[in-house]
């Protein structure tokens, strides 16, 4: 017999099957998630590469070489580096300081990095308006800035004005006897006795008085090129060259002017020179010998041996040039 299933039998208010809460979602809201999620990450990894390494790791700006131009303003804009920082310390011209670095917050602090060691670079070259402003020393110029070596001669009060027109000294008839000087291209006058040759250095020729007893000075004849700049006119050259020899007298010693006169090839000047209670009777005498320089032929003679002051015209009368 079959069974027959009844109403009664069929279980009431069933519900139906449970299904996944993802099965509830619309794949739509699916996408926007994940794509919400992607977007996130991707700003987490940006964030995290910007970051510096470490905390106090900052950029260094780079340090322009300094320039010659004058700045246009002394305003300094917000919010960069104080143009100040080109300066050093101690004030030290052409020194480039350590490289500056902008602090992480933005800020114009300047901030010392010790890796940004940079080397001093050289001073600018100056300017042309610099350059003319400078005094230029002319031929001749002595060690006085700004003057010409002329200039500097007649401020020098050792010397007094040298006259317009002086009187011309009676030379004597030259002698025969004479020093071949082939460096100067000049023939200095060989005198007899009592003077003697003696070593030239750092003279080119000399001639010497004998010494008197408990005295260091004595006559002297040499000859050299001129130990100053010659100028074009050679009346200045021997003016120049007889204030020079007062490095060969006493400290202190000063001049009276006693001739000056054209020579045959070149100029000659007498003086005597006063030191203390004690002088010289002095000659210069600058020839043209055709070298580098002309010669000069230089001599003195102390008051302590002034019998022979007469041979300081001998030696003026007979210096001439070679040939």
């Amino acid at each position: 017999m079959g069974s027959r299933v009844t109403t009664a039998d069929k279980p009431k208010n069933a519900s139906p099957p449970r299904r996944s809460r993802i099965g509830d979602l619309r794949m739509r809201d699916v996408y926007r998630g994940l794509a919400v999620l992607v977007a996130a990450a991707v700003a987490v990894v940006a964030v995290v590469l910007a970051l510096p390494s470490r905390p106090d790791e900052v950029a260094e700006r780079p340090v322009a070489a300094p320039s010659t131009a004058p700045p246009t303003s002394s305003a300094t804009p917000p919010g960069t580096a104080s143009a100040t920082a080109s300066a050093t310390p101690s004030g030290t011209p052409g020194a480039v300081p350590p490289a500056a670095t902008v602090h992480p917050a933005g800020t114009a602090e300047p901030v010392v990095s010790p890796s940004a060691a940079v080397p001093a670079l050289p001073s600018p070259a100056p300017s042309v308006s610099q350059a003319a402003a400078r005094p230029t020393p002319s031929p001749g110029a002595s060690l006085a800035p700004g003057y010409t070596a002329m200039e500097a001669f007649y401020a020098d009060a050792r010397l007094p004005e040298v006259p317009g027109k002086p009187k011309k000294a009676v030379l004597p008839k030259p002698g025969r006897r004479v020093l071949a000087d082939k460096r100067t291209g000049v023939a200095v006058p060989l005198l007899g006795r009592p003077w003697k040759r003696h070593r030239g250095a750092p003279f080119t020729s000399k001639q010497v008085l004998p010494k008197l007893r408990g005295r260091a000075e004595r006559g002297l004849i040499v000859s050299c090129p001129v130990p100053i700049e010659a100028q074009k006119n050679p009346r200045d050259t021997a003016l120049l060259a007889a204030r020079w020899t007062l490095n060969l007298h006493p400290k202190g010693a000063t001049v009276r002017w006693l001739t000056s006169q054209p020579v045959k090839g070149g100029w000659a000047t007498i003086y005597q020179v006063k030191y203390g209670k004690r002088s010289s009777v002095a000659a210069v005498v600058v020839l043209d010998g055709g070298m580098a320089k002309p010669g000069l032929v230089f001599a003195s003679i102390p008051d302590t041996q002034r019998k022979r002051w007469r041979d300081i015209y001998r030696v003026v009368s007979g210096a001439r040039v070679l040939g």
